[in-house]
This record gives structure tokens, C-alpha cells and sequence, in this order.
């Protein structure tokens, strides 16, 4: 069989656009690995295409976790003031509620949850990265999300449910939420060395390559 040298030259040397190089960085929390599904919750990210550049397993320490949910008196007022939107929609008591104080006590309780036992860090690449991922895994309050998204599928937990036992809500999974916090997440949790982009998937020649499928 004779084949085009040029398209040869072409799959060889793809280049990924740069409008499919956004990234997020996700840290697959303690209750996870305790379950054993991490295998079932990577795959869901796979099958939708995203590439895994990153990946390592480790014991995150108080001082990571504490700047990644850094301890910024505008960051936890802003915490807070959700927290209390959620409280209020559920018809909480909230006339005593002091949103700087309860951000501070959510940034605790995080810190716990993810020091509580080993986590998985992993940086996704890919177009449509950041919200692709986040609609993936549904809402913060997991059984409240969407049937198929993978909080509710995997777990019970609600705000509600959280509160009442004071601690934090099993989110299983946290994603970035933006281009901006996914830079500054991922350099909190890997060194550029520790990236491996230079490697091409199937998935990008089908979506990336405009050559992909001609004759």
C-alpha cells in the first residue's frame, strides 16, 4: 500500500492549536482513594477527551493545602457570603451569620479534609478543559447536582448534611474554576519538569488535526 508522504509528515509533526491547550488541575481527595474508584472517576475525563499531562500521588501537607485556599480576608468573606446564600436557601438561621468568620472556618475544614489521607494531583489539557471538567463533576453539593454527573453519582453528601456533623462537604474531587487559579493551582503542585505535553493522544488528531480523515 503507498501512502502520502505529506499527510505522513502532517500526523507526524501535528501542532496542537493553542485554543486546546487550556489546562486545570484537579485534586482527587481522600474519600476517593479510601473508596477505590479512582480508576472509574479518571476514566469519565478520558472518554470525554482531555489529556492527562500531570499525575502523582501524595501526602498533600497543611502548608500546600493552606495556599492553595489561601488566607486572604476577601477570598473568605466571598466563601462565606456563599456559604450563607446556601444556609438561607435552605432556610437556615442566618441572622447571626458572620461571613468572614465562616469562611475561615470552611478554609479549616478543607485543610483537614485534604490532609486526612493520601490524594491524587493531576493536570487535564485540553479545549473546553475548565468548564468540561466542572460540568463533569456537577455541583459542590454533590447530591444535589445532576443525575450522570459524577458527585451525584458516587456520593450523598449535601451542604445541609456537612454542617450538621461540622465538617466539610465530601466534594470528592476539587477542578479549577478558572484560566487564571488553574496557573496558580498547578504551580503550587508541580514543578514545569513534572508536566509532560510533549506527547500527542488519538483523541487530538481527531480534533485538533484538520488532516485527520482525509484520504
Amino acid at each position: 500500500m503507498r501512502y502520502n508522504s505529506e499527510i505522513i509528515y502532517h500526523y507526524k509533526y501535528m501542532q496542537v492549536p493553542d485554543i486546546a491547550k487550556e489546562r486545570s488541575l484537579l485534586l482527587i481527595k481522600p474519600d476517593v482513594l479510601q473508596r477505590q474508584i479512582v480508576g472509574e472517576i479518571l476514566t469519565r475525563f478520558e472518554r470525554k477527551g482531555f489529556k492527562i499531562i500531570a499525575m502523582k500521588m501524595l501526602n498533600a501537607t497543611k502548608e500546600q493545602v493552606g495556599e492553595h485556599y489561601f488566607d486572604d480576608k476577601d477570598y473568605l468573606i466571598e466563601v462565606g457570603e456563599k456559604a450563607k446564600k446556601g444556609a438561607e436557601a435552605r432556610g437556615e438561621d442566618i441572622s447571626n451569620w458572620n461571613s468572614l468568620e465562616r469562611g475561615k472556618i470552611i478554609r479549616q475544614r478543607n485543610i483537614e479534609y485534604l490532609t486526612c489521607g493520601p490524594i491524587v494531583a493531576m493536570v487535564l489539557e485540553g479545549f473546553g478543559v475548565i468548564g468540561g471538567v466542572r460540568k463533569l463533576l456537577g455541583n459542590t453539593s454533590p447530591a444535589a447536582g445532576d443525575v450522570g454527573t459524577i458527585r451525584d453519582d458516587y456520593s450523598l453528601d449535601t451542604y445541609q448534611l456537612a454542617d450538621y456533623v461540622s465538617r466539610s462537604t465530601r466534594t470528592m474531587i476539587h477542578a479549577s474554576d478558572s484560566v487564571e487559579n488553574a496557573n496558580r493551582e498547578i504551580d503550587i503542585w508541580f514543578d514545569e519538569s513534572e508536566l509532560c505535553d510533549d506527547y500527542e493522544t488519538a483523541v487530538e488528531k481527531i480534533f485538533y488535526d484538520e488532516g485527520w480523515g482525509n484520504s
